[in-house]
């Protein structure tokens, strides 16, 4: 017989010792027959020797698949088990307790079914499978035949809905005493179930929409039957329902199915996820130990009891994982469990905890009496001093060299060390003396093995990149007319005077030679270019009473340059690495100046810094990864300014960047950059003539500058391995 179906055998013979007990029986089942039917289908006919059938609880499960039905104040004399081997059917069983009889239809698969009263017989007919006709999960009898309720059960105090840490919904049904007779089944995306023997007050049918909860569950839509309550709980995606019912509470869980949950939710608060296979059981006082023993056969572990466990427990578990069965009956008992490899021991709560703290008491005495032993543990990679005060809170001195912590009771706190315990070290041989039990000694050695490790080491790689593109362009114009004429009495009438020239009383003299030397300029407006220097193009015109000179200057200069400066350190992890390169800038600067001309004070030499700096802290993060606080200064000499009394002081052209950013190894990230444009055009003319169309150009002087200066700094961190250490 399949394992499934022995539980659910070895179930109902326990559960008839704690049935030995209940109301004589009123009925008898007779015998049990069945017949073929077309299409595979079973009619199973429970017959009985009165003249009513007693009324019947039917209820499905799922794992294995069965179809119970339960006949109260009934004996049993038909035959225990029958093979009937046809469509999905392949036997029924019959076992009676404690005036209670119970029938099981074994099935191949889940299978709907349907049910009826004839005369003195409960007819079952069931399906070949599920696909032709739908579930009926309660008995359909014949009304004029069905026996009247008096609806004498519990009320439905409310019906509430949970979400599960696991995203499962939970819903909680929630009665004000005991003796409602929960049953549920499923049929495509939607769960039924069937409560009997409760009164559903009108204030709670009402549908509840629980589509905030982020659960499989959608809807639960309640409403009255004449045995009862019926829900409606409408859900969504591929999930596995399971149920479980206590005197005073029935909980419907839908839990979406996940390719693997082994392990518990993280956190102190967080409940467990169930992993054992699914069980269904019907316990009515049964005994805790037999109920523990079904669940030790169902999980195949050995489970061990304390004699203290007793009592019985009434609950309806379906399609459960046995180890949340299990904490449900300890829930219920007050009882807790401790798991050693396969064997499980159960007890009490104060029970177990009793013993837990005879362990510890045990365990501290033993400490107290065990010898001390010297242990000396040399230190690699550390400073042993530093690994001595995270092994202890007390004080250390040092001593000739070395230091120590005091052993005695005198000090309150022992770090990881025990009450008895001590701890020293020697700077000289960077080697610590610990003396303490054996068994706190090995804990101390694998503590400082984790503690006394190489630290990693980064290199950092920056670039700083100045470019500039400078460009300038002038123009410009002198030009003159000299001329003199004698009038008829001898008077001289002159133009202009002379320059560069000699002049006499009636004579002015024009002199060309290397440069344009001209008497008498008229415009001078000359190109001055701040860099470099014009180029001219001269030219006159001589007659025999007057001078014409034009010189035309003009100049054009370009300029780019790209200053690449790339320093790089390497150093450990969370250690700042500074490295500079540069100059020191002397100037003399005159103090306390005598009041006399041309007398100096005391003079004093002092230096600015024109330096490239790098300054970097480094931390590796868990996932590999760098957090770099940066400081990066590019200095440069620009130009001395003169102050009077004091000679000469330079000025310094900073560029600095100070910032903190998280790279990936080996990953280059520009961390700054600044962009400049100067631009500007200077015209100078004679005002009115300058602007004459054509010939304005003699009349004016123009210059047009366009420079662009450019700061990039680029980082890049690489973590070095332990074979570049």
């Amino acid at each position: 017989m399949h394992l499934a179906s022995r539980c659910l055998m070895t179930m109902m013979v326990l559960g008839a010792a704690a049935w030995a007990n209940a109301a004589a029986a009123t009925s008898t089942l007779q015998n049990i027959t069945y017949k073929n039917l077309p299409g595979g289908r079973v009619e199973v006919r429970m017959s009985f020797d009165s003249s009513q059938v007693p009324h019947p609880n039917i209820f499905t499960t799922d794992n294995p698949p069965r179809i119970a039905i339960d006949f109260p104040d009934t004996t049993n004399d038909a035959a225990r088990h029958q093979d009937i081997g046809i469509g999905t059917t392949t036997g029924v069983s019959a076992v009676s307790a404690g005036g209670r009889t119970r029938v099981v239809v074994e099935l191949m698969q889940a299978s709907a079914y349907k049910s009826h009263v004839e005369g003195n017989s409960l007819v079952l007919d069931v399906n070949n499978g599920t696909q032709t006709q739908p579930v009926t999960t309660a008995a359909t009898i014949d009304p004029s035949k069905a026996l009247p309720s008096a609806m004498s059960g519990p009320a439905i105090l409310n019906i509430d809905f949970q979400r599960g840490s696991n995203g499962s919904g939970r819903v909680l049904v929630n009665f004000n005493g005991s003796g409602a007779n929960a049953n549920m089944h499923r049929q495509g995306n939607n769960i039924g179930v069937d409560i009997d023997n409760v009164q559903l007050p009108a204030a709670q049918a009402q549908r509840l929409n629980v589509l905030d909860f982020a659960t499989p569950v959608q809807s639960i839509s309640p409403r009255s039957t004449p045995n009862g309550a019926h829900l409606d709980i409408a859900f969504s995606g591929d999930v596995d329902t399971s149920s479980y019912q206590t005197a005073s509470q029935y909980v419907i869980e839908v839990t979406p199915k996940k390719a693997s949950s082994k392990d518990t939710n993280p956190g102190s608060f967080a409940q467990p996820v169930y992993t054992g296979s699914r069980v269904t059981f019907n316990f009515q006082d049964i005994p805790v130990r037999s109920a523990l023993q079904l669940l030790a056969d169902v999980s195949g572990l050995n489970l061990v009891a304390s004699d203290t466990v007793g009592g019985s427990v009434t609950l309806r578990l379906v399609n459960v994982p046995w180890d949340q069965a299990l904490d449900v009956i300890l829930r219920a008992k007050n009882l807790d469990k401790r798991r050693d490899g396969n064997v499980i021991w159960i007890a009490p709560q104060k029970e177990l905890a009793d013993y837990e703290q005879n362990i510890a008491d045990a365990r501290f005495k033993a400490e107290d009496t065990a010898p001390l032993v010297t242990t000396y543990v040399p230190i690699s990679y550390g400073k042993a001093a530093d690994i001595a005060k995270l092994l202890t809170t007390g004080s250390m001195t040092g001593i000739n060299g070395g230091g120590g912590v005091g052993s005695g009771e005198a000090q309150a706190h022992r770090g990881f060390l025990s009450p008895r315990g001590s701890v020293t070290f020697d700077q000289r041989t960077n080697t610590l003396l610990i003396n303490d039990t054996a068994e706190k000694t090995a804990e101390l050695r694998g503590i400082i093995s984790q503690l006394d490790r190489p630290v990693q080491q980064v290199l950092i790689e920056s670039r700083i990149v100045i470019a500039t593109d400078d460009f300038e362009r002038d123009l410009g114009v002198q030009w003159g007319v000299t001329g003199n004429r004698t009038n008829p009495s001898g008077q001289v009438l002159q133009v202009g005077s002379a320059v560069g020239g000699t002049q006499g009383n009636n004579t002015t003299t024009s002199t060309l030679g290397g440069g344009l030397t001209t008497g008498g300029l008229n415009v001078n407006l000359p190109a001055a270019p701040t860099t470099g220097t014009a180029s001219t193009l001269a030219a006159a015109i001589l007659g025999k009473n007057y001078a014409l000179d034009l010189e035309l200057s003009a100049a054009q200069a370009e300029g780019r340059s790209e200053v690449v400066s790339s320093p790089r350190v390497i150093t450990a992890n969370q250690q700042e690495a500074d490295i500079r390169q540069g100059q020191e800038i002397g100037y003399v600067t005159f103090q306390n100046t005598a009041g006399g001309a041309g007398a100096s004070g005391t003079a004093t030499v002092a230096f600015k810094d024109a330096v490239l700096e790098l300054k970097v802290t480094p931390t590796i993060t868990a996932d590999n990864r760098v957090y770099l606080a940066i400081n990066v200064n590019k200095d440069s000499l620009d130009h001395y300014i003169t102050v009077t009394g004091s000679g000469q002081v330079p000025v310094i052209d900073t560029r600095s960047l100070n910032t903190s950013v998280l790279v990936d190894d080996g990953q280059t990230v520009v961390l700054g950059g600044i962009y400049e444009v100067t631009k500007s055009d200077t015209i100078n003319k004679v005002p009115g003539l300058g602007d004459i169309p054509g010939l304005g150009f003699l009349f004016r002087s123009t210059q047009h500058v366009n420079d662009r200066d450019e700061l990039l700094i680029f980082v890049t961190p690489r973590i070095l391995s332990d074979s570049l250490q």
